[in-house]
């Protein structure tokens, strides 16, 4: 069994700090005593959130990494343990979308998307073992639903998400078996109010958005919090995303459905959005250097969904109880609607 430290005894380094999951993660662990280690491409963004938590009493250290550059995350690594002396968890948090049809995407645009929000991931798990393998510690990374259901209009995306729960699920395997003291652990937020739409470039003519329900920074931030301390395989961020993760796994077709009737008008705004507009698909931008998006007022503050997933025995007692109730609505709905 894998033995974490408790938060204020740790140093955590958390990749993608500058806005969002993991700005507000940042603060967090800063104001439960850890020592925390912010990157990401946009150093505005990582000043602005060291003055933030060194004000409220944290200590903060900035260093500015792409996380599709090796050498960069490296250096992220070797910097937190030069200036603590170690390294006792890594959020990978860092990610970049765009919204099209796949054959109107360009084709360096959706490799670049694989190289940030897939390699990334390798290359911060890799920086981190490089530190890790003898003291131990916690890798968290942050995929998605998608990285269980696909959606339209990102294929990149959903590729690179499906890529990480592959990547950490087989690293998982090979910790173990070499004895490693360190914790892998994968969570999957469901639509989440950050800057995240904001920032992603659209060839819809809209901004776009995520499909609702939406859910606060916070119930992402409850779920990292709770694996830097706790050994953890799985995580739910947000009730929707282990409903929909049930429903796949009884019935894909009828997901296919709901998707084909819903997947497309519920990721767009009213609000007209160009390729041309600003992005940060290939470069920061600094003016959403903040925790929340602009659908706060529709928002959930919690879920109960995330808080029971933080207690095994109950996790697979309601588990179970739900699979049953969406197995019995399930024959209703596929007939229905003629998918059987």
């Amino acid at each position: 069994m894998v033995q974490l430290k408790p938060i204020h005894e740790q140093v955590v380094v958390i990749m993608g700090a500058s806005s969002g999951i993991g700005r507000l993660a940042a603060k967090r662990f800063a104001e439960r005593g850890a020592k925390v280690v912010v990157a990401a491409r946009g150093e505005a963004g990582l000043r602005t959130l060291a003055d933030e938590i060194r004000m409220a009493g944290g200590e903060a250290t900035v260093i500015p990494a792409d996380t599709s550059d090796f050498s960069q995350v490296q250096a992220v690594a070797d910097g937190a343990v030069e200036r603590y002396g170690r390294l006792d968890t890594w959020v990978q948090a860092a990610a970049v979308a765009h919204y099209a049809y796949f054959w109107e995407t360009p084709m360096e645009e959706w490799r670049h998307i694989v190289e940030v929000d897939l390699i990334g991931n390798a290359y911060g798990a890799r920086a981190a073992l490089s530190h890790m393998m003898e003291r131990g510690g916690a890798l968290i990374h942050i995929s998605s639903v998608l990285g269980r259901i696909s959606v339209p209009y990102q294929s990149a995306y959903s590729a690179a998400k499906h890529g990480i729960i592959g990547f950490v699920d087989s690293l998982r395997l090979e910790l173990r078996h070499a004895n490693i003291p360190v914790s892998v652990t994968n969570i999957m937020p469901a639509a989440i109010n950050t800057p995240f739409f904001n920032n992603a470039k659209t060839y819809l003519g809209v901004k776009p958005m995520g499909t609702p329900p939406f859910y606060s920074p916070q119930v992402v931030v409850d779920a990292i919090l709770h694996a830097a301390e706790h050994p953890t395989r799985d995580m739910f961020a947000g009730g929707a995303a282990r409903a929909f993760d049930l429903l796949d796994r009884l019935s894909p077709r009828l997901v296919d459905e709901l998707l084909l009737r819903t997947g497309f008008e519920s990721q767009k705004t009213k609000e007209p959005k160009l390729p041309t507009d600003s992005h940060n698909l290939f470069e920061p931008l600094d003016k959403y250097d903040q925790v929340e998006g602009d659908f706060s007022n529709q928002a959930l503050s919690h879920s109960i969904a995330t808080q029971i997933d933080m207690q095994p025995v109950s996790r697979r007692l309601v588990t179970a109880a739900a699979t049953l109730g969406l197995a019995a609505v399930l024959g209703r709905v596929l007939r229905d609607w003629e998918v059987v």
